[in-house]
Formats: C-alpha cells, sequence, structure tokens
C-alpha cells in the first residue's frame, strides 16, 4: 500500500479504504488526492497511522489494508462522487444519514387568465409559474384550506365543462366557465390566497369560524375535518418571535448530536416569516463529524428535481467544506448559492432558534425500539435495523414468477417503498440473484437499508453475501427457512421449525420466542405480497392461455412459444418470421391474426 500512497496523482478524486477481507471502511474526497492521502501516515520507519489523527481515524487506518481511488475533473466532482458512495455502499467509518424525502410545494401557473393552485415535489415548467413551500407536513392540508375558503376554480375540468357546476350552488366557485367573474374580480382573489399562504394566522381564523358554523349546525364530522386540517396547518411552523421585515428568503439547517443520535433541524423562510420546518434523527456508526453531517445532509436535500430553492443557506456551525458544497449546488442549480454562518444578529438568531429546536429534540425520550434492539443483540448487526428490506419469490411449477419486497422503516410498513419483480430464472436461487441484482442496482437511487431478511436457507444467504461483496456495500443479511425433515421443507404450520441464518452460523429459537415472531412477521408480509403479484399475473396469463385456446393454439404450443421468448408480451412482439421458426407459418399467422386484432 505505501507504494500505491507515494504514487497517487496530485489531482482531484475520491479515496476509498478497505479492510483485509475487502470491507470498504471509508470514503472521503481530495482536491489533491497524493496530498490528502498521505496527510494520513507516516512513512517512517515504516508505514503507520498519522498520530495526529482523530481517534475514529486512527481506528479506521489500524484496519486498512488497501485503498482505491477515482480521479476526477474537480473538487467540486470528487464532493458529489463521495456522497453518492457514501449513500450507496454504507461505509464503516462514515456518518450514515437517513435518505432525505422531497418536500411538497405549493404552486401556481399564473399564465392563464383562471389559475388554479396546485401541488409538486419537481420543477414545474412556465415563465409564470410561483411557488410556495417547502412544505414538510401539512402542505395537502393548507392546499384542501385555500380551496375551502376561496371560491377559486375547484377541478382542472371546471372550466372545461363550460357550465356552472355544484361547487358554483354552493358558493365555492364564481364560475368563470360562464363568464359570471371577470379575470381582474379573479385576480384579486388569488392575490388573497397568496398571502394567506404567507400569513396563515388569517386562514385558520377563518376556518376556525368555519368549523364553529359546521359544530352549530351539528355537521361534527365535517366540522372535525376542519379541526384536523387546522391542526395541520400549525404544526407546519415552529414557534418563534422572529420576525424580518426585509423579506429575506433563507433556509437554515441545524446539526446537533447526542449521546445516542443525532438530529438535523430545517427552517424554511420566506419573504421575513418562517413557513415551515421539519427534523430528521439521525445515528452515526461511530464518531461525529459536523463536516461530514452537514455536507452530506445539504447535498441530500437539494437534489436537481427541488422545486425552489433559497439563494442563502444559513448553517448553525462552519464546516470546512462550506465553499465546495456551495459551489456544486451553484453548479446543480444554475445560480450562485451562498453558505453562510453568521455570527451575529438576525441571522445568528435564526441558526440559533434552529439549535434550539435541536436542543429540545434531542431531549425528548426515543420512542421505544425494544424487538429491533433484542434483533440486533441476537444477530450481531453492524447497525440498528431502523430500516428493513425482506425478499420473497412466489411461482407454480415455474409459471408466472414472481418476487416481491416489502419495507419495515422506524416501526411501520413502509409501503410505498415496496416493489414487485418480474423474474425470469427457473431455480429459486437464480429468482433470488435476479431480485437482490436488480436491488443492488437501484442503490444509486434508493440507497440500501440497515438490514436484509431472504426467505430461503444458507444458499440465499451465500448468494446476497457474494453479490453485496462483489459490489463493495455493507449491509448485514440474514435468511430465515424451514429446517428440513425428510430432505424437504414443509411450510405448513407445525410441521417444522423456522432456522435463521446468519454470517456466524445457524440460530434456532423457541416457537414462543418474540424475536422469531418478529422476524417471521417480515417473512410473511414479503410472501403475502409475492403471493398477490403471483395470482395476479396468473390469472392474467391464464386468460391469455385461454383466448390462444380458442384462437386453435393448443397449451403445448403455448408452452413452447413461453419457454423461447420468456413471456406473453413478447410473444405478441415478435416477428411473424420468429414465431414461424418456433412453431410453424399457420400458428404464426394465427397470432398475427391475433394482435391485430
Amino acid at each position: 500500500m505505501q507504494s500505491i500512497i507515494k504514487n497517487l496523482p496530485e489531482v482531484p478524486g475520491v479515496y476509498q479504504y478497505f479492510d483485509e477481507k475487502g470491507k470498504l471502511l471509508y470514503v472521503g474526497k481530495a482536491k489533491n488526492l497524493k496530498h490528502r492521502v498521505k496527510s494520513y501516515w507516516r512513512f517512517t520507519p515504516s508505514l503507520r497511522p498519522n498520530p495526529s489523527q482523530s481517534p475514529r481515524i486512527l481506528k479506521m487506518l489500524s484496519e486498512t489494508t488497501h485503498l482505491d481511488y477515482i480521479v476526477v475533473e474537480s473538487e467540486e466532482d470528487a464532493l458529489i462522487l463521495e456522497n453518492s458512495l457514501i449513500k450507496q455502499l454504507k461505509p464503516k467509518y462514515n456518518i450514515l444519514l437517513r435518505d432525505d424525502k422531497t418536500y411538497p410545494y405549493i404552486y401556481i401557473d399564473e399564465s392563464t387568465p383562471f389559475p388554479r393552485f396546485e401541488i409538486t415535489r419537481k420543477v414545474v415548467k412556465g415563465k409564470h409559474i410561483t411557488y410556495y413551500g417547502p412544505f414538510p407536513t401539512g402542505g395537502r392540508a393548507l392546499l384542501d384550506a385555500l380551496y375551502e375558503i376561496y371560491p377559486l376554480v375547484q377541478k382542472k375540468s371546471c372550466l372545461r365543462e363550460g357550465k356552472a357546476c355544484l361547487f358554483y350552488q354552493i358558493n365555492k366557485c364564481l364560475a368563470p366557465c360562464e363568464g359570471k367573474v371577470t379575470p381582474q374580480m379573479y385576480g384579486q382573489i388569488v392575490q388573497e390566497a397568496k398571502e394567506s399562504l404567507l400569513k396563515r394566522k388569517k386562514l385558520t381564523q377563518k376556518l376556525e369560524e368555519r368549523m364553529g358554523m359546521l359544530a352549530m349546525q351539528e355537521r361534527f364530522e365535517e366540522a372535525a375535518a376542519m379541526r384536523d386540517m387546522i391542526q395541520s396547518i400549525e404544526t407546519l411552523t415552529v414557534n418563534s418571535s422572529i420576525d424580518l421585515a426585509n423579506n429575506l428568503d433563507v433556509d437554515i439547517f441545524a446539526i446537533l448530536n447526542g449521546d445516542e443520535r443525532g438530529v438535523i433541524v430545517k427552517l424554511f423562510m420566506r419573504n421575513g416569516k418562517i413557513i415551515s420546518s421539519t427534523h430528521t434523527y439521525f445515528r452515526q456508526t461511530h464518531i461525529f463529524e459536523e463536516n461530514e453531517a452537514y455536507k452530506q445532509a445539504l447535498l441530500e436535500f437539494y437534489t436537481p428535481d427541488t422545486p425552489q430553492m433559497a439563494q442563502e443557506i444559513l448553517v448553525a456551525h462552519p464546516f470546512s467544506d462550506a465553499s465546495q458544497t456551495a459551489q456544486a449546488l451553484s453548479e446543480r442549480f444554475g445560480k450562485k448559492i451562498a453558505i453562510v454562518h453568521p455570527k451575529r444578529g438576525a441571522k445568528a438568531k435564526l441558526t440559533s432558534l434552529a439549535l434550539q429546536n435541536c436542543e429540545e429534540l434531542l431531549r425528548k425520550k426515543e420512542p421505544e425500539r425494544i424487538i429491533e434492539q433484542q434483533i440486533a443483540d441476537l444477530l450481531s448487526l453492524s447497525s440498528f435495523p431502523y430500516r428493513i428490506e425482506t425478499f420473497d419469490n412466489s411461482h407454480m411449477m415455474g409459471v408466472a414468477t414472481v418476487g416481491g419486497m416489502v419495507v419495515w422503516d422506524d416501526g411501520q410498513w413502509d409501503k410505498s417503498s415496496y416493489r414487485r419483480y418480474e423474474l425470469h430464472a427457473r431455480d429459486e436461487v437464480g429468482q433470488m440473484r435476479e431480485m437482490l441484482s436488480r436491488r443492488i442496482a437501484d442503490f444509486s437511487q434508493n440507497p440500501p437499508p440497515d438490514l436484509w431478511i431472504l426467505d430461503g436457507g444458507q444458499a440465499n444467504l451465500n448468494l446476497a453475501k457474494k453479490l453485496l461483496e462483489e459490489a463493495q456495500v455493507n449491509l448485514d443479511v440474514v435468511a430465515i427457512a424451514k429446517e428440513k425433515l425428510d430432505a424437504k421443507a414443509h411450510r405448513a404450520k407445525g410441521a417444522a421449525k423456522d432456522l435463521i441464518y446468519t454470517t456466524n452460523g445457524i440460530i434456532e429459537l423457541k416457537s414462543n420466542d418474540k424475536r422469531l415472531h418478529w422476524l417471521q412477521l417480515q417473512r410473511d408480509e414479503a410472501h403475502r405480497y409475492a403471493i398477490t403479484y403471483h395470482q395476479n399475473k396468473k390469472r392474467k396469463q391464464d386468460t391469455q392461455v385461454s383466448l390462444l385456446n380458442q384462437k386453435g393454439i393448443g397449451t403445448a404450443t403455448v408452452q413452447k412459444l413461453l419457454d423461447y421468448f420468456g413471456t406473453f408480451e413478447a410473444v405478441h412482439h415478435a416477428s411473424f418470421e420468429e414465431i414461424s421458426r418456433v412453431t410453424n407459418k399457420k400458428i404464426a399467422k394465427i397470432i398475427e391474426e391475433y394482435n391485430q386484432n
């Protein structure tokens, strides 16, 4: 390794440290690879870690046996690549922040005479677009409140109908479709609605009046819905007396590390008022480092799809990569972005407010995750299993082969992250390979979780470990399967025990053990999800077979076509010549006519 370090190029890049087993320990970026990596080491009398490094780095270097590097064109490129690799590969000694979600914005396109407010998480093209937000929570409630209080065009289809509808009759619309309101008068209503997005007290007061009226009319369900709307809107912001008169637009980030977890607080100020706030907890694997935390949080939050961002970001702590992070964001959005650590004045009060919220959130007792902690201890996991992905596949005699991935996140099912896979391999290990390979390929867009649970035994566990090692991803894996009785895995309840296959060997738990029940819950949900997809796919395939049978094509011929082309879709897209080669011209002619109908 010494010769590699001494011969590193003096250019920007990313370096990676590995241990003797090839496990990725750390990813870092450098303006000058040779100078940066050499700073970690002393070369006399032999290669050894530089004792001036932090305890965390010294521990990492003590485990390092080799390094790799990637050359890039600029330090900003190195910053982006470093962040991407940390997300994908989960290095042992880097801080691992939870992936940030894109927050919704409310927008209005005023290029039309009677514009509507809409909600979006992505950039909307247009020259007359105005965005409001972001709204981490309560955005939908805020949009619904606008349409509840102001007589705006309620639905996209309203103007196309050209005739006043029920909304006009109940005084929720002024029927511009029949010309009952001019664009100028409608524009005044839009202006009032826009102001209420920034000064929401006025909006909530009107909602409270409406709620009281509904309660007096004994329309209690509608009144309760109004109450929930008000509460959602009120949760958008933190309590603050800070109110700047200079129409300042800034985003404020504060990161604070506690004994067991850290927290990121984000405040969003528009026109001198804090319009929304949010926070995210995180757990670092080893010793906390502010520079890593801030640059990762900012690069994760401001994706190219972000509809709008302030040109100035206030941070509660200075960090060494601030200028490179600002430059990377400036290039990403095509405008000058500044990252500032204010030391005094109104802006310093804003970062102080964000830090106060960090402290308060860290004081709150974390929801107990007793079972997950027991699982972590049982399986000797490298990190706490906040997010778990479980895989299973389903088929019947090789027909309609599919796979499913279910996701457990922070103590509940994250059904929006469930994934279905159409599989083509004949054997179950091959099918699992397909599924896991596709998931690994997606790590660049959707980072890996804390734990994989596989339905299956040692073969599937070995497969997953091999695939993850090839991808250099640090991820804990276990498999759960029925023990073999008479060389068969009996799936029926009570016929055989579930065994847990881990890197350290097989674990057998008693049938009444809550840890086993939790693992079975994950496996059974994956099985339920996969088999539902299989049943739907099988039903569609049976319909296709039946239709082809009706056209005079026998079941054996249909199977021959499927064996060759793989799917019915591929059969339908195949040419006359291809089908003729597999069967004959008569069958090819029947399928050609079937496709035309």
